[in-house]
């Protein structure tokens, strides 16, 4: 075995220590990927997975101390197979890449422990090991910083190809779903799009109408599982792009009264929501009631960061009956006549008479949820019948529905 000697240069002397070691590398490697396995649980997977970082700790070491024992400056050095390997199949099963980065501080660690208790153990003088172990630490420093940008560079590109690849086809089997094929594998489809497709959904459309922000979708993606967590859904939610703008999303819920939460402050989001609905048909029908609300808000024109739910009163039937605007605002002059138009005033009297009705002509329910004086209310109600110019009690459900439109719709189905 050769010992370092004496008159030796400190790059020789380190040579000769890593040079001892490399003949115990397969102990150094069982001993670095044990310390891995119990710091970096992310790294845990099953048997394919384990021997294959072992084959990655082994050929990070044998490079590095190839490097040191033939004075081979690491910027000449080729990434190891299995290293990349590594980052690939850690990229293909979500594992972060915090997790690999990690991995290569903390055996890097580990290896110089045991080089510096191999470097305790020659016969240098202190002086001279001092100098050996400040040589291999400046070598192993320089590898560490190159190795984890080749392995991030190689990790993050297998990243968003496979991300894309399984977002394409996790795509095409929602739209499948969506488009009603009754012959759906519950099982095997929750696996594909990893998502319970049992239990009972609420279904989201996000969008922005427009936007400068490069992370529109980081947004969207991020307010459903804000949203997941309050609610408290213990499951994976499913989210998926529509486009650069819009996404849909289904979170698995434990009942079916959720409350709907307000879109994130300082960003011109807007979010519908529809029912939360059981199984297959609730996964097809309240993802058909978001887009119902979607098209009410989108008609109305939504203005910055509006939120609506298929729950609230109207809602439903106004997008049903919103496929011809054009006829809607005629109709609705016909029902309503002075008092559709887009003045303020007025607006507040459609309102107060809507409450009214909807309350069961209760001046005191609608003073209550308008939170007015019951004589105010006695008023406006009387001021919209007379702005109507006729009474309500041959048509009020004409009445209530034009209302209804009016406050759903806006300026979209009022005189100018």
């Amino acid at each position: 075995m050769v010992q370092p000697g004496a008159g030796d240069s400190v790059a020789e002397s380190a040579a000769a220590v890593v040079g001892r070691l490399a003949v115990k590398l397969d102990e150094v490697t069982a001993q670095t990927q044990r310390l891995l396995l119990d710091e970096v649980a992310d790294l845990q997977g099953d048997a394919q997975l384990v021997q294959l970082m072992r084959d990655n700790v082994a050929a990070n070491i044998d490079t590095v101390f190839s490097a040191i024992r033939h004075g081979i400056p690491v910027e000449h050095v080729e990434a190891p197979t299995a290293a990349l390997e590594y980052a690939r199949r850690l990229a293909q099963r979500d594992v972060s890449a915090n997790a690999l980065v990690r991995a290569y501080r903390i055996g890097h660690q580990e290896v110089l422990k045991i080089l510096l208790k191999e470097i305790r153990d020659s016969e240098l003088d202190v002086q001279r090991q001092l100098d050996v172990f400040e040589e291999i630490l400046a070598v192993t420093f320089r590898y560490i910083d190159w190795i984890t940008q080749q392995v991030l560079t190689t990790y993050q590109n297998e990243y968003d190809r496979w991300q894309e690849s399984r977002n394409r086809l996790q795509a095409e089997v929602i739209r499948g779903i969506l488009e009603g094929d009754d012959d759906v594998d519950l099982d095997a489809t929750s696996t594909a799009v990893r998502y319970p497709l049992r239990r009972t959904h609420l279904a989201l459309v996000l969008w922005f109408d427009e936007s400068d922000d490069q992370d529109e979708l980081g947004v969207m993606e991020r307010y459903v599982h804000d949203y997941a967590a309050a609610v408290g859904a213990g499951d994976r939610v499913l989210f998926v792009s529509a486009d650069r703008l819009t996404g849909w999303a289904w979170i698995p819920v434990e009942s079916e009264s959720i409350p709907v939460l307000p879109a994130p402050a300082g960003a011109p989001l807007h979010v519908a929501a529809g029912r939360p609905l059981p199984g297959v048909a609730g996964f097809r029908r309240s993802h058909r009631q978001a887009q119902v609300a979607r098209a009410v808000l989108a008609a109305a024109g939504a203005g910055p960061g509006r939120l609506v739910s298929a729950a609230e009163s109207g809602l439903m039937l106004a997008g049903l009956a919103g496929g011809n605007l054009d006829e809607v605002r005629i109709w609705v002059a016909e029902v309503l006549g002075p008092l559709a138009s887009a003045g303020a005033a007025d607006e507040r009297l459609r309102e107060t008479l809507r409450v009214f009705l909807r309350a069961g002509s209760s001046f005191k329910g609608a003073a209550g949820e308008l939170h007015l004086h019951f004589n105010s209310v006695k008023y406006r109600v009387a001021r919209a019948i007379e702005r109507r110019g006729r009474p309500i009690t041959d048509d009020r459900l004409d009445v209530e529905v034009a209302l209804l439109l009016c406050h759903w719709y806006g300026a979209a189905v009022l005189a100018a």
